[in-house]
């Protein structure tokens, strides 16, 4: 937790490296997994719970640490009160020294008079007088998401604000994605991947290439090719522009051989696209703008048993000719709200200052995935984020200024997986409260 505040390291690549190092495994590394995660998704509530519980108005960071992760343990999860108090103060003397041992365990017994509803109660404000006030409290999101929620949904807020703010706070399964076989052929996607299923997974409900791993480390999978982790919205954001029908073009008749990923890092939609592009006779290229992000892809790439074709490169200032590939992945860089389920932190780290940022260069991508097309190609535009300001914003303004696209039905191409349609029911947007998986939202444009 030091780290991700001091370092703004990722929990969720960090905890498992310390895990190994201290040789922690089984309960144990599960209990600190939950100690982590659930400590900094709480973080909002739990500190309005503290600051009702402190006559302190300033802590030093160590020290609130120390005390959101007591308030976690009293308050959303089974240990007793008095090991989490008492743990929580030798932890407070190990990384605090012995005088602020005595303030946390007096601070602690105040949070254990009560349960996490009635604290909500209590400091939470009126849910009559301020909704979204209330709602920040109560599922420890800060105001401003909970506005970008409310707004992705648009009519359905009412109805569904809650649930998907709740969503949010679960703890996701591991899913993974087996690589499609060569040798499936073009309706390689529309198979049964039973065949390629690793012991102890079953298939997900829509991608034919998704595997819920029902517990166990997904590690030895992944070290041996077998799959990697994926989400299943993001599986199928990748598929989806591969069901699309290409136009002929008197330029280029019939082509479907060349296809891109313009933001490849760090592989897991590059290896499912490589593997269905293998089948049907075509060729993926796999770009990113870090080296160290292409490596990553490359890996990943030759893991699975394909030849990769990776290069670093500046997405928004290409180094291929206009009109190059076929199909296009744009799957750009963001704030990742869709997934706060996975990185419990992102939501205290991001801002919106940090999405109007991100707008302009999901624009500028958008803009070099569609010249990366050929006239009759598809390009796929896919974020892991409801926010309007990343989604209808960006694809609105870059086709209505350049006019030479037409978007697509992507929902249609979708159309096993049921509520997807978005404010435009053109854009197809994914929901942990209704399909399970990220927040993944998807447009699909064909080049004119």
């Amino acid at each position: 937790m030091r780290a991700v505040a001091d370092r703004d390291a990722y929990a969720n690549l960090l905890l498992p490296a310390l895990l190994a190092e201290r040789g922690l495994t089984g309960r144990d590394a599960a209990f600190a997994t939950e100690l982590t995660y659930g400590t900094l998704r709480g973080r909002g509530t739990y500190d309005a719970i503290l600051a009702a519980c402190s006559d302190r108005d300033q802590l030093d960071p160590p020290v609130h640490d120390v005390l959101r992760l007591g308030a976690h343990q009293l308050l959303a999860t089974r240990v007793g009160p008095h090991a989490a108090v008492a743990t929580s103060v030798d932890l407070a003397k190990d990384v605090c020294g012995p005088r602020p041992s005595g303030f946390v365990n007096a601070v602690l017994r105040r949070v254990a008079t009560r349960d996490l509803d009635a604290w909500t109660e209590i400091v939470a404000p009126s849910r009559d007088q301020d909704p979204l006030g209330y709602l920040a409290v109560r599922y420890s999101y800060p105001r401003w998401i909970i506005e970008a929620f409310r707004d992705a949904l648009g009519e359905a807020s009412a109805a569904e604000l809650e649930d998907a703010l709740a969503a949010g706070n679960l703890r996701p399964d591991v899913v993974l994605a087996v690589t499609p076989a060569q040798a499936d052929g073009p309706d390689a996607d529309d198979g049964d991947p039973a065949r390629l299923a690793p012991p102890n997974t079953t298939p997900t409900r829509w991608s034919p290439y998704g595997l819920r791993l029902a517990g166990g480390d997904p590690a030895p999978l992944v070290a041996s090719g077998q799959a990697v982790v994926q989400d299943e919205a993001s599986q199928l954001a990748a598929l989806a522009l591969t069901r699309v029908s290409l136009a002929d073009d008197a330029r280029v008749p019939g082509q479907d051989r060349l296809w891109l990923d313009l933001c490849a890092g760090p592989g897991g939609k590059a290896r499912l696209l490589a593997g269905l592009a293998a089948g049907r006779g075509a060729c993926l290229v796999a770009s990113d703008l870090r080296p160290h992000r292409a490596g990553r892809v490359q890996a990943a790439l030759r893991r699975a048993g394909i030849t990769p074709a990776v290069i670093a490169a500046d997405g928004r200032r290409v180094p291929w000719r206009p009109g190059t590939f076929d199909r296009v992945l744009a799957d750009v860089p963001c704030s990742n709200l869709g997934s706060l389920r996975r990185r419990p932190e992102a939501r205290w780290r991001k801002t919106p200052d940090d999405v109007a940022e991100l707008a302009a260069v999901q624009r500028a991508l958008l803009d070099a995935a569609i010249e990366s097309v050929r006239p009759g190609g598809v390009v796929a535009y896919v974020t892991c984020s409801p926010h309007l300001a990343e989604t209808r914003d960006v694809v609105t303004a870059v086709a209505d200024r350049r006019g030479d696209v037409t978007i697509l039905d992507a929902p249609a191409v979708l159309a096993e997986v049921p509520g997807l349609r978005a404010s435009d029911p053109r854009f197809a947007q994914f929901w942990p409260h209704r399909h399970g998986t990220d927040a993944i939202f998807l447009v699909l444009l064909r080049r004119d």
